[in-house]
């Protein structure tokens, strides 16, 4: 199906992305990850759109979401351009969730996760901090007097949003 080679594609961005980062050939970072980013709006249109929705997407378009944010912030944090606390933080987060999900499997009460709206706040101002990193430094922005305060919030927001599911699962587990 189109959507999956769609978001297979992004997949593959991923690596290309890192290593523009590790280059700091970041107009070409930059540039990859507005793909990416446009790519997953086209392949969940089509998808919605033309019925063509697949139980493969349903796992590949969140797993390409996540690898390519997390090894952004991964390789940002590496060369310095965020702070580690932060990638761990955000790596953190998925790793607990996706425990959570597999814990529940393997104790026989396996959970269905949903968005929470709070979780797609987080990710969206996760996509725009590193679009902001990126953009900032592939064009020369002076973004440095406003990264502290977008670090924070994304901090925030990346807390709140495993507090929710973490709360979420233990009512799962516990009922």
């Amino acid at each position: 199906m189109i959507p999956n080679l769609i978001t297979i594609m992004r997949l593959l961005l991923v690596p290309v992305t890192i290593a523009m980062i590790g280059r700091e050939n970041w107009p070409a970072a930059f540039a990859a990850f507005v793909v990416a980013g446009v790519s997953d709006a086209v392949d969940g249109f089509i998808a919605r759109r033309f019925d063509m929705r697949t139980a493969l997407g349903a796992y590949l378009d969140p797993l390409a979401d996540k690898a390519l944010l997390v090894s952004i912030y991964v390789s940002l944090a590496v060369i310095g351009m965020v702070p580690g606390w932060l990638a761990i933080l955000v790596v953190f987060r998925d790793v607990m969730i996706v425990s959570a999900v597999v814990l529940s499997w393997v104790m026989d009460k396996p959970v269905a996760i949903r968005p929470l709206f709070l979780s797609k706040a987080n990710t969206a101002a996760q996509i725009v901090f590193a679009a902001f990193v990126l953009g900032g430094s592939a064009f020369g922005l002076g973004i440095m007097p406003f990264i502290d305060e977008a670090v924070l919030a994304v901090a925030a927001l990346t807390l709140a949003s495993a507090a929710a599911y973490l709360a979420r699962w233990l009512r799962h587990m516990t009922t």
